[in-house]
């Protein structure tokens, strides 16, 4: 019968709580626009009927209607993407990042692969990198925009357990500097504060990760912010020690 194990999840800070009980289906990775810009990189989700999923704590979640047929679920607090729920499927797919265990489920397919980013590609090393001087930064909602210059260079993907439980999946970033932002709006800007002390920045509107700033003011972008091309490249995987054990590494970049 597959897995039918009771599993726990959460968001970073431990304001949204849920379970859900399998069998759960497999990850899909999502690489519409959508997806890449709340989650920072590209989403992946499995999914489960809602008979079978419960919060066990909600002070921190909030709902961002992203089209007419589908809610997405982040946490107001942290800014970690955990769900998207369509209209009238009795369903809920569930970021795998935010699980506190490892279910049985694997990575096994991936959508939109033609929205896919600049910097990467959905399986194998990423395309040539693109000129631009010039990048477009924005959440998913509109509530916070930015301009930086470009290219943005080397991407790194952290695959560390924060990372995964803010993205859903696993984060991919470019170094910039933080005085080189033209800012349009920031209506709806949000910081968290990290257990380390750094910040991470996102829209409370809409969930979208967009920025992280260490304890010692070292800034970086998140690659799916940018709208266009970002004239970067992923270039490495850190912390793939802590990677989720639900998909491979295959892209042949050096990792630690």
């Amino acid at each position: 019968m597959g897995d039918t194990d009771i599993h726990s999840g959460s968001c970073l800070c431990g304001a949204v709580a849920f379970t859900a009980t399998g069998p759960m289906r497999d990850v899909i990775g999502c690489h519409c626009t959508q997806c890449r810009k709340t989650s920072g990189h590209y989403w992946a989700a499995t999914s489960v009927p809602l008979d079978r999923f419960a919060l066990t704590r909600d002070q921190g979640l909030s709902w961002f209607r992203s089209s007419p047929d589908a809610l997405r679920g982040f946490c107001k607090t942290c800014g970690a993407s955990l769900f998207w729920q369509p209209e009238g499927e009795g369903r809920i797919a569930i970021a795998p990042g935010a699980f506190d265990d490892s279910p049985s489920f694997r990575l096994t397919s991936h959508i939109f692969t033609d929205d896919a980013g600049d910097y990467y590609a959905p399986e194998g090393p990423p395309p040539p990198a693109v000129e631009t001087t010039e990048l477009q930064c924005s959440c998913l909602c509109g509530q916070v925009r930015f301009d930086l210059p470009g290219p943005a260079g080397p991407v790194t993907a952290c695959h560390c357990v924060q990372c995964r439980k803010l993205s859903g999946h696993y984060a991919a970033s470019f170094d910039a500097d933080e005085a080189d932002l033209h800012w349009h709006s920031r209506l709806g800007l949000a910081e968290y504060e990290t257990p380390a002390h750094g910040r991470r920045g996102f829209c409370a509107g809409c969930g979208s990760s967009l920025y992280f700033r260490s304890a010692k003011g070292e800034f970086s972008v998140e690659a799916g912010a940018v709208g266009g091309p970002t004239g970067g490249w992923l270039s490495e995987h850190i912390f793939t020690a802590s990677k989720g054990s639900y998909y491979s590494i295959d892209d042949g970049l050096p990792q630690s």
